[in-house]
């Protein structure tokens, strides 16, 4: 479990994420890895933006292995591997802003149908997993801000995960989280504000 301590948990996340994928372009940057709890299981998300615009974004739903290996995995994947962009050049890395969500276990919810969902959303606070047979897709609780309607969100999920918008059966599987999240561009206002 994260303890409160003196550092904001995302003063050592964030600089991990960036020192791995500068690893992974050929240049070694050296991160505070030694807090006891990232070797605690844990799963993240790692969202790469560049000019306020997505550039690549790959995350873990369930925690299977220590958190500090999940973070880097996906932060690589997220600069390299996300199948909507090309591979993050080297040029570009002093471009992107970071962030990391840290997301809490699943909840399953439990449902008559689609209205029945719709109610039980929280917007803006919760991550939404969808699953039917090999369909799956997810949103973070961030997607609220560009999908504030609750129809619309998940119209977008089912989309996401290669299904029509107003596809329904009873078999769908919904499952929610919550996240904790740090950027980037947080810190540095908080710097420029205390200037």
């Amino acid at each position: 479990m994260m303890p409160e301590t003196a550092k904001n948990p995302g003063q050592i996340l964030l600089p991990i994420a960036r020192g791995a994928i500068s690893s992974a372009l050929g240049n070694t940057v050296a991160a505070d890895e030694d807090a006891a709890w990232l070797q605690e299981p844990g799963a993240c998300f790692v969202t790469l933006t560049q000019s306020r615009q997505l550039r690549g974004c790959i995350g873990t739903l369930t925690a299977h292995r220590p958190l500090l290996a999940d973070l880097k995995a996906n932060a690589q994947a997220a600069a390299l591997r996300d199948p909507r962009f090309p591979p993050l050049a080297a040029s570009e890395l002093n471009h992107i802003e970071i962030e990391v969500s840290l997301l809490s276990a699943m909840q399953a919810l439990h449902f008559s149908c689609e209205a029945d969902v719709l109610t039980q959303l929280q917007p803006g606070v919760d991550g939404v997993m969808l699953e039917f047979g090999q369909y799956r897709s997810t949103f973070l609780p961030q997607v609220w801000e560009q999908l504030p309607v609750a129809a619309e969100f998940i119209a977008q999920l089912k989309q996401k995960a290669g299904l029509p918008p107003d596809f329904w059966v009873q078999q769908i599987r919904i499952s929610r989280y919550t996240v904790r999240k740090w950027s980037e561009k947080d810190f540095h206002a908080d710097l420029h504000n205390m200037k």
